[in-house]
């Protein structure tokens, strides 16, 4: 047996390379797709990057600018898509051919902030980030973690945890395809564009 989870990230309300994105996963016959959040902030067409999201059965986490987004609820009346967006759950945790899959938009536990950066600024790893990262993770029990956040994009075996960054279909303009038990990964570029392994390297992702 073999599960493919079709992995995207930080959409950003911006649904045409989103859209792609889902294509791809429908073509290669996924089994689950999965988002880490952030699908609100930059772009301008949020209700219909929350629509592709729902019509897909996407699994998604609540990123930050999903927490931003709902402070402002308050001010307006309540939208479908503000219905949608306070229904995602901070983490996701699964388990599927006997691996255990951790996603959580930055790092773990829940942390919406605190971001797995191991690229530089040409898309190569930071042997002392990765070591920083595998130390943190040393007693972290999922066989899988995949984050987004940070704009990179990276699969990295840290310790005994596969830590993956699908990137961002608008940002990066990638996702990809994770099967297991193989952990095998297939990487797809979006928009006509290649890959950009880190997009704004350098700046504090605070915003």
């Amino acid at each position: 047996m073999s599960t493919k989870i079709g992995l995207i990230g930080d959409p950003h309300a911006t649904p045409e390379p989103l859209a792609e994105a889902l294509a791809i996963f429908n073509k290669e016959n996924v089994n689950v797709i999965g988002c880490t959040g952030d699908i609100a902030g930059y772009g301008t067409h949020l209700d219909r990057t929350v629509e592709l999201l729902k019509d897909s059965g996407c699994q998604t986490i609540c990123g930050k600018h999903e927490q931003w987004y709902l402070e402002k609820t308050s001010q307006r009346m309540v939208s479908a898509t503000d219905e949608y967006i306070m229904s995602l759950p901070p983490i996701i945790q699964e388990e599927w051919e006997g691996k255990k899959v951790y996603m959580v938009h930055a790092s773990p536990p829940q942390s919406m902030m605190i971001g797995i950066r191991l690229l530089d600024e040409h898309g190569k790893v930071i042997e002392g980030e990765k070591e920083v990262w595998t130390d943190q993770l040393s007693k972290f029990a999922y066989d899988v973690l995949i984050i987004g956040h940070t704009h990179q994009v990276f699969a990295e075996q840290l310790g005994d945890t596969l830590v993956i960054n699908p990137g961002s279909t608008r940002f990066n303009h990638c996702c990809c395809v994770l099967s297991l038990p193989t952990a095998r990964i297939e990487w797809f570029p979006l928009s006509g564009q290649m890959i950009n392994y880190t997009w704004k390297w350098g700046e504090p992702f605070n915003k």
